[in-house]
């Protein structure tokens, strides 16, 4: 140990004997002076996860209370990392053991931290390399990013390898060792990295994640990994990797949050003991807002901002009638006596949107068309000649026999499909292809006999219309459309299947367009449009909810998606990501109208997007991360609304423009909206399937989504 170091821990042993006959001042010193340590310990090993600050609470907070059982203070720093590592690892395996619970039939579990180890490490990097490191935390498995969070620390100078393997509990060679192994899985993650984003990519490697849905699930992550440690094409992306110490040393450390730090000094000051019981699970934001009537932990949550690379945030908004232009921005000062001003706040013990049941949504009957050329029922025979006196059994047979310009419709009732269905027929502009449901009967695809490692439906062509249909149960992605053009997916219900909703993906994806539907409970996303590019695709007037990824997923998309009137609510992870994925991307998003609430992470993300993303009159209402992180992208934000989101309103990136948003808006609270209540937005749609025009989140100031149905 040097000298330096020597010095420092004989302080603090000071300070903890002092805290220990019960002087505060010694307290409140030994916690500001490690609340940054720990804070970026478990913010790293959870990569900026929305718990990251309630773990910190927990830890700061159990060493507070078992600060009089420490019998050798010199060991103070050691104990208390030691405990911060444990909090890391119960999280990660309760995290796990509840997707397990929920999701039993897998034989990979998802990575519970996965896309935000992504999304959040990606807000620190500027250079090349360091988002490729960033990009390759995901691929690692939870013990090694634990480790990284500890290791991370001890390569910048705040810890020592001591401390480091007193944490860990091994001796400083065995510390050594494994740090080793987790550098080395990092450089391969990297390599990783850099094989997927190569262009032109490895045709063995293209063809490997033919079926992969972008998740860094462990089978992926040790089925890639593998690919790129023996194909000759990818090991050389291995090599000229500057060492990731000089590349972690350049990038700042993770800023503590004011709110954070005043609920850990008032929640100690209170002098209320917490519970080991509590501390097993059960997070103390509850008993920190019970202290908000302290004034100095009040103003300390008021004046609680999130600052990403020193910069503000910055936003675009745009009126219906104006899709061309940006309206000029607004100044809402509510007068004393209107609506905005007199109207009370939400209680405080009111449900909040993330844990609403949600509703459970079925297409609106007597959509359907009314005729068509080909029949598929239930009850029907491939032997038939598939028309409505003699239906085909089997979807695959009626897209197997179509021609463009003709209808398929399917009669009412569940139809099992036991096999992956493939659509490869294409329309054209003058004759399309379109398949249904018939007039007022309600079809449902349960694609649940089709095998584990399938896609339900693949669709390889164009000039297609899918309406007013219900697709449920697929134990993979449940439709999948790959390099399609012109297509329309009308008033579908998708839900519940072990993947992603809807996906269209790869290259000249173009001119498709997804109005009116509902994706929910689905494992992976609700709603996306990913790995590829193409223009003039439109995401409008759907809705994605209760789904175990993001809500609506750009990832990975390099051209501008039209995402519209769309509301996403009560996810796993964000409600819109507008960017991001392997490689990350540049591309010009036009985001308007939407509204994300009580989402497990940001409202909207660019996701290391660099395009100069367009958010014009969006909401953002009590989800879990910042209402609006555009920490990286050149984003044009104007009259977007963010109110009552855990990590605050936004992030933003110093080339971001902000313009007449919420919180640019003297007097813009809560109580502007003209309803906290989201049963009309979550429940049925119009008889024409739109969305349901509601007051929920509405503002009648031109700031913030129009609620009023799309």
């Amino acid at each position: 140990m040097t000298e330096s170091h020597t010095a420092l821990a004989q302080d603090i042993a000071a300070l903890v004997r002092d805290a220990q006959r019960g002087r505060a001042a010694a307290r409140d010193q030994l916690i500001t002076g490690h609340l940054s340590l720990i804070y970026n310990i478990i913010g790293r090993a959870l990569n900026g996860h929305p718990d990251v600050d309630d773990l910190v609470q927990d830890t700061m907070l159990q060493a507070i209370n078992g600060l009089g059982s420490l019998r050798d203070p010199d060991r103070f720093r050691s104990w208390l990392v030691a405990i911060a590592y444990r909090r890391v690892q119960m999280h990660l395996r309760s995290r796990k053991m509840t997707l397990m619970r929920r999701h039993p039939e897998p034989v990979d579990v998802p990575d519970p931290v996965g896309d935000f180890a992504e999304r959040t490490t990606a807000e620190l990097v500027v250079a090349e390399q360091r988002r490729e490191l960033a990009e390759a935390t995901r691929w690692l498995e939870d013990r090694d990013r634990e480790l990284l969070g500890l290791w991370w620390q001890e390569a910048r100078g705040d810890l020592t390898r001591a401390e480091l393997a007193a944490a860990l509990e091994l001796n400083p060679k065995h510390a050594a060792v494994k740090v080793q192994r987790m550098k080395a899985q990092l450089d391969l993650s990297r390599g990783v990295v850099r094989a997927l984003r190569a262009k032109p990519i490895c045709p063995e490697l293209q063809q490997t994640i033919r079926f992969w849905d972008g998740n860094a699930g462990s089978v992926w992550r040790k089925r890639l990994a593998r690919h790129v440690r023996n194909c000759p094409k990818c090991r050389v992306y291995q090599s000229g990797m500057v060492s990731p110490e000089r590349l972690l040393l350049g990038i700042a450390a993770l800023p503590v949050p004011v709110a954070l730090w005043a609920g850990i000094q008032a929640a100690a000051t209170s002098g209320a003991a917490v519970a080991p019981a509590a501390l097993s699970g059960v997070s103390l934001v509850a008993h920190v807002q019970s202290l908000a009537s302290h004034k100095s932990l009040a103003a300390a949550a008021v004046a609680a901002t999130v600052a990403v690379g020193g910069g503000l945030t910055y936003a675009v908004v745009y009126e219906p009638e104006k899709p061309a232009a940006l309206g000029p921005a607004l100044t809402i000062t509510p007068a004393p006596g209107t609506a905005g001003a007199s109207r009370p706040a939400a209680p405080a013990n009111s449900t909040a949107p993330s844990a609403r049941a949600g509703a459970t949504v079925r297409p609106v009957a007597g959509l359907g068309v009314p005729k068509a050329d080909i029949y598929v029922a239930p009850g029907g025979s491939d032997d038939g000649d598939g028309s409505l006196a003699r239906p085909y059994a089997s979807i695959a047979k009626a897209v197997a026999a179509v021609k463009p310009g003709q209808t398929i419709a399917l009669r009412g009732g569940t139809h099992r499909p036991t096999s992956p269905i493939t659509i490869s027929t294409s329309g054209t502009a003058e004759k399309r292809v379109t398949i249904s449901g018939y007039g007022g009967e309600r079809a449902v695809i349960d694609a649940s006999a089709i095998p584990a490692d399938k896609w339900a439906i693949t669709q390889q062509s164009s000039y297609w219309t899918m309406r007013d249909l219900e697709i449920t149960g697929a134990p993979d992605a449940a439709y999948t459309c790959l390099s399609c053009t012109n297509n329309v997916y009308l008033r579908l219900s998708v839900h519940d299947n072990a993947g992603t909703g809807i996906m269209l993906r790869d290259p000249k994806t173009a001119a498709n367009q997804v109005l009116d539907s509902d994706f929910y409970a689905n494992r992976g996303s609700g709603l996306a449009v990913q790995f590829g590019d193409g223009d003039g695709n439109r995401l409008r007037g759907n809705r994605s909810f209760r789904n175990g990824g993001d809500g609506i997923n750009l990832g990975a998309f390099d051209s501008r998606v039209s995402v519209q009137y769309n509301w996403s609510y009560a996810n796993g992870a964000n409600g819109f990501a507008v960017g991001g994925g392997t490689p990350a991307v540049s591309a010009a998003h036009q985001v308007r109208h939407n509204a994300a609430w009580g989402n497990d992470g940001h409202g909207f993300v660019d996701e290391g997007n660099t395009g100069a993303i367009e958010l014009g009159n969006n909401t953002a209402f009590r989800n879990t991360g910042l209402g609006f992180a555009m920490t990286t992208a050149p984003a044009v934000l104007r009259n977007n609304a963010a109110i009552g989101n855990d990590r605050g309103e936004q992030g933003l990136s110093g080339t971001a423009k902000p313009t007449g948003n919420s919180w640019q808006v003297s007097g813009f609270s809560e109580a502007t909206f003209r309803s906290v209540d989201p049963a009309v937005a979550e429940g049925a749609r119009t008889a024409a399937a739109k969305l349901p025009g509601t007051d929920y989140l509405s503002t009648g100031n031109g700031v913030g989504a129009s609620m009023s149905g799309s």
